[in-house]
């Protein structure tokens, strides 16, 4: 893919998809780190389906961050930007013969690589048919792709959002096609402030997941804008960009990779409640742990604030706690609005709590 130096080469759909369909044929062509800043610990049940995936569609991968949250068995899932189909396969094992995983990208090239191993992957999963497909759409307009709304309990996205000029109709369209007490759980790249243009302007690093990154800030604005529950930091990690022209045009901005989770919630919100983990999702029997500073133990009562409690008793979660509604104790989870940059400097000093 050519482009002078300085020029605005991948601020559109059609160069993104070059970018990825063209010029990028495996992880290893990325200039910088942020589509490979890997975060978190995978459990072992997860790592175990990592190595199931087929050799050629884990060579063309490209993502920042974990994208699968427990509880998954009998869901659906919808995959934006799916890419070569990893986290698609991964979350096809997970989800099980009966869950349904739906890969949306744009990209002609990704998407033949993906179609191409669903038959290899039904069979090495020992499913009588597939529970997966890929469907080329816009993640802004999805209406167009045929995906309906309130159809998916989960939908995930690693390390694509940032990649769109408009995250507002990307948001939106997500939060449509989710069901109440849906789920958005994505990683992404934030920065610790507004790029200038000219970063915002520069030709690789847009496709690099970089210059489209936003203030980490304004995902908490969009995100109550649009009417999802407030975004839970789940992981976060710091990413550098080593390339001397990379550094000089990004100046002091720094940049971060983030796990994120936001719920479509009904407009009338649970009372604070105390809830009860009965150590049933698989990976998790001791605990739970929900975001950066909220783990649910097995047996322990936790005393939760309303919107915690609502997303407990309307998704997925509701029937591995049991609940007694009112005030029944403090609680003491830390603030919701959490500076991930303040996270990864603290990372070790976080006390747990329900």
């Amino acid at each position: 893919m050519a482009c002078e130096s300085g020029a605005s080469c991948c601020d559109t759909k059609e160069s993104v998809q070059n970018y990825y369909g063209k010029f990028l044929t495996k992880t290893s062509d990325l200039k910088t780190g942020a589509c490979t800043a890997q975060i978190g610990k995978f459990p072992k049940y997860v790592r175990e389906v990592i190595a199931l995936v087929h050799e050629e569609v884990t060579s063309k991968y490209y993502g920042c961050g974990p994208v699968f949250p427990p509880a998954l068995q009998g869901d659906s899932i919808l995959d934006l930007g799916s890419g070569s189909g990893q986290d698609c396969y991964i979350l096809s094992k997970l989800v099980g013969a009966d869950g349904q995983v739906v890969g949306l990208d744009m990209t002609d090239e990704q998407l033949s690589v993906a179609n191409k191993y669903i038959n290899y992957h039904t069979k090495l999963f020992g499913y009588a048919s597939p529970n997966i497909s890929f469907v080329k759409g816009y993640m802004e307009n999805m209406v167009e792709a045929g995906i309906k709304d309130n159809t998916f309990d989960i939908v995930v996205s690693n390390c694509v959002i940032n990649l769109s000029k408009d995250k507002l109709a990307v948001l939106k369209e997500a939060y449509r096609v989710l069901k109440e007490g849906g789920e958005l759980y994505f990683s992404d790249v934030y920065a610790d402030q507004n790029l200038p243009d000219s970063v915002r302007e520069h030709k690789e690093l847009w496709c690099e997941c970089v210059a489209g990154a936003i203030f980490w800030k304004d995902l908490y604005k969009l995100a109550k804008e649009i009417g999802f529950s407030t975004p839970r930091l789940v992981t976060a990690g710091l990413f550098s960009v080593e390339d001397k022209h990379y550094k000089d045009v990004l100046g002091d901005a720094k940049f971060v990779s983030v796990t994120y989770r936001l719920f479509k919630l009904p407009q009338v919100q649970s009372q604070a409640s105390t809830v009860v983990y009965g150590g049933e999702i698989q990976g998790h029997e001791d605990e739970l742990p929900f975001d950066y500073a909220i783990t649910l133990k097995k047996n322990e009562e936790c005393h939760v604030k309303p919107e915690l409690a609502t997303i407990l008793k309307t998704s997925r979660y509701r029937k591995y706690f049991t609940f007694t509604e009112g005030e029944h104790g403090p609680c003491k989870c830390a603030k919701m609005e959490k500076d991930p940059f303040e996270y990864c400097a603290q990372q070790g000093n976080i006390k747990s709590c329900c």
